[in-house]
């Protein structure tokens, strides 16, 4: 039998070939206290070629009862190293339908990587999903690439003192003696490690003071250093919107979980905080622009290919740097400077286009892309810069974008060659000067 080359050498165990799926349908019950989750996937997909089976990412932890394909059982399937093989009772013809429903249960628990663990987490009160870059299987069975937008309707029915958030507009809630059931619709295509459920003791609020609707997701004892770390939020949402574009979806929430996090979470039209983010200082408010910033690089505008990472890191550190030139702090020059004074301290042996799947969530991937934004604003002009960005927001908007696709554009903003500067930053490991 052929073996599929790998759709990405920087994960080459996810993703899957043979059809293009065009929704995620995903009802799912989550007990707590056990940390079981039981769920039945419903995925609606398009055949790419005739092939006698298909495979879905799936984490080991989650134990398959039921498949069928196009509401017929007798498919055959194995569940192995992480992937769910199915074999339909007949060939389906390309451009056929594949509509795949697979009933599964399990105590979630995280997929190693080789950047740590990632995906579905207990929390002392809840849960969380933490997927980037190959954590979705953990929870639900996927094609678990990025390149593998689709729409998402999420149902999570829990314990009833719980909040339970997901992806999109919140469509309908419903509770039943113990239990509660929210049905959230994400209409703008999604990756999966974007796919998230967060679920605490955490009460909803509105953030005034933006024309996007922000929601506020937290414990009720952090309310007030929430109130004064986020209290910049609208303006922040604001200044990016006159900057990369209209914002991308129909509102925003942000998770402070009770819990402490490393870093903060990207989800698309959310953001996780731990409580250490609240410290009632503004100690993360960088933090804070950089996850907002992820809604148009990264959520709207997602990479095709992991190496081009810089597309989501670099755009979103670079955004930091804005909003303090914006807000009253140092100007992105500024921070230009002393970031260049930073990476010249260290190791040269990255490749910012091309960084390989040890080093792309390394901080010089972040920096390095910022500056090199920094130093085409300054050789395009402000003017012509942020009507890039907007072009490159509006062009793309919901799709999956290349390193390439980024640099043509920004050959119709200017009259100058910029073949050296993409060289020298993008593909050369020596940090050119600033």
């Amino acid at each position: 039998m052929k073996v599929d080359a790998p759709i990405d050498p920087y994960l080459p165990e996810s993703g899957n070939r043979g059809y293009r799926v065009s929704r995620y349908d995903l009802e799912l019950t989550y007990k707590v206290h056990s940390n079981r989750l039981t769920g039945k996937a419903t995925i609606t997909a398009t055949t790419t070629d005739v092939r006698s089976r298909f495979s879905l990412d799936l984490a080991p932890a989650m134990q398959v009862a039921k498949v069928s394909v196009n509401g017929r059982r007798g498919a055959k399937y194995a569940h192995r190293g992480g992937k769910l093989t199915i074999t339909p009772p007949q060939k389906i013809p390309a451009g056929g339908a594949l509509v795949i429903t697979v009933q599964y249960a399990g105590n979630p628990q995280p997929v190693p990587s080789a950047w740590g663990e990632v995906g579905w987490e207990e929390l002392s009160e809840g849960s969380l999903v933490a997927s980037q870059p190959n954590g979705a299987s953990s929870w639900f069975p996927c094609d678990d690439h990025p390149s593998c937008k689709a729409p998402y309707r999420i149902s999570i029915t829990t314990d009833s003192p719980y909040h339970a958030v997901a992806n999109g507009s919140l469509i309908r809630k419903q509770t039943k003696a113990s239990q509660t059931t929210w049905v959230y619709e994400q209409t703008e295509p999604m990756a999966s490690y974007l796919a998230t459920v967060q679920i605490g003791p955490y009460v909803r609020r509105r953030q005034d003071g933006s024309r996007v609707p922000i929601h506020a997701l937290h414990p009720v004892e952090l309310r007030e250093t929430f109130d004064h770390d986020f209290e910049r939020q609208p303006q922040m949402l604001d200044v990016f919107e006159k900057l990369f574009g209209p914002y991308p979806f129909d509102d925003y929430s942000v998770v402070v979980t009770g819990d402490e996090l490393e870093i903060p979470i990207e989800a698309q039209g959310l953001s996780i905080f731990g409580a250490n983010h609240c410290d009632g200082r503004r100690g993360s408010e960088r933090l804070v622009a950089h996850e907002l910033a992820h809604q148009w690089f990264g959520n709207s505008l997602t990479l095709g290919t992991w190496k081009d990472i810089w597309l989501h890191e670099g755009f979103a550190c670079y955004a930091e740097w804005l909003w303090s030139e914006h807000s009253g702090g140092p100007d992105a020059h500024a921070h230009a400077v002393a970031a260049h004074r930073g990476l010249a301290d260290k190791p040269q042996d990255i490749v910012l286009a091309d960084p390989g799947p040890r080093d792309m969530f390394d901080d010089r991937i972040y920096k390095r892309g910022a500056l090199t934004l920094h130093v085409l604003r300054r050789r395009l002009g402000d003017d012509a810069f942020f009507a890039l960005l907007h072009d490159w927001t509006t062009r793309y908007r919901y799709s999956t974008v290349s390193t390439e696709q980024f640099t043509d554009l920004a050959g119709h903003f200017t009259d100058e060659p910029l073949r050296p500067l993409w060289d020298a930053w993008l593909s050369s490991t020596v940090l050119p000067g600033l």
